[in-house]
């Protein structure tokens, strides 16, 4: 009887064709599935740049772009096709990122992405040479990148109530053209040397952080007309604040003031000031106004208060010393 024996070569030459089948098919698989993943990326990508188009509206001459109140989690690339936006407006959109591409969108004027979730500004922002407006209130930010001093046309920063951004960077102070910066609701401890070398400042707002003093270089703010620091934790003010020639209004309410310095008297710009909820040492009342709107007008803690509180602290101080010189001796 003869025993049919495979020979060994045979049916590894076999296993061998098998194989490079079986590995052609999952490489014709695996191809055919790329390809129709590509096609519905394609698909979305045009179904996204038809939605985005539908949000394109012009107005006074300027193109923008206006989503609200509809989920954005991140933004398509096909968005590049629009290159042509001057203005971006997307508000309530769950955005949680600034795509990394923003930096070609060159013709930029307005950059509005206030209450979402975005953590982060990418790097590529210093690109927008022309941005103008830069508004990213109510989000999740936690630092702010140096590249950020390269946007050279830039007039308005809004950073509010993002609660953790502590610092800047030094290289800020070089925005030569910002005059408008609101930092309030955030975590400083002090208003940070990039603020107070900021050249042509006009609007600052740093309510409701933690500041407990401010810098006696505080001077240097020139320009700056309007100052909130409502709602910190500020002991005392500095001297130098009177040199600030321009300030008309100061906002110091719900703070930790127990004085009011006599050099603010000097500080004739001054239209408006506001000490409400502070621990001041003295009480002043004022002399009852003539009708309830000019009291109104007045503000009880305003201008007239501050007068008439330093007033009264000199007052007290020159009677203090009265009483503390010895009498003549009468022999």
């Amino acid at each position: 009887m003869t025993e049919n024996v495979a020979c060994p070569s045979a049916v590894s030459a076999v296993k061998e064709v098998w194989e490079k089948r079986i590995q052609k098919h999952n490489e014709d698989l695996k191809r055919e599935k790329e390809f129709q993943q590509k096609l519905v990326r394609i698909w979305e990508e045009r179904v996204s740049l038809t939605k985005l188009k539908e949000k394109v509206t012009r107005e006074d001459g300027r193109v923008i772009l206006k989503i609200e109140k509809e989920e954005w989690k991140t933004l398509p690339s096909s968005l590049l096709k629009l290159s042509q936006l001057q203005e971006w407006q997307l508000h309530r959109t769950g955005l949680l990122k600034i795509p990394e591409f923003i930096g070609r969108f060159q013709n930029l004027l307005v950059l509005d992405l206030s209450r979402n979730t975005i953590s982060e500004i990418p790097r590529g922002i210093g690109l927008l040479t022309r941005l103008q407006e830069l508004i990213l209130s109510y989000n999740k930010i936690k630092t702010v990148p140096k590249e950020l001093s390269n946007c050279a046309s830039l007039e308005k920063l809004e950073l509010a109530v993002n609660r953790d951004i502590c610092d800047l960077p030094q290289e800020l102070s070089n925005l030569l053209k910002l005059t408008h910066l609101d930092l309030s609701m955030n975590h400083f401890t002090t208003i940070p040397p990039a603020v107070l070398n900021m050249p042509a400042l006009e609007w600052l707002d740093m309510g409701s952080n933690r500041l407990e003093q401010l810098p006696d270089t505080i001077e240097r703010m020139q320009n700056l007309h309007t100052l909130w620091l409502q709602r910190n934790e500020i002991t005392s003010l500095p001297e130098t604040i009177s040199k600030m020639k321009n300030l008309g209004t100061l906002v110091l309410s719900n703070n930790r003031l127990r004085d009011i310095p006599a050099c603010m008297e000097a500080m004739t710009s001054l239209r408006f000031v506001n000490f409400r909820d502070n621990p001041l040492q003295l009480e002043v009342t004022l002399p009852p106004s003539e009708s309830v709107d000019e009291e109104e007008q007045q503000e009880l803690f305003g201008i007239q208060f501050m007068n008439m509180y330093i007033q009264e602290s000199r007052r007290r101080a020159e009677n203090q010393v009265q009483c503390l010189t010895p009498l003549p001796v009468v022999e």
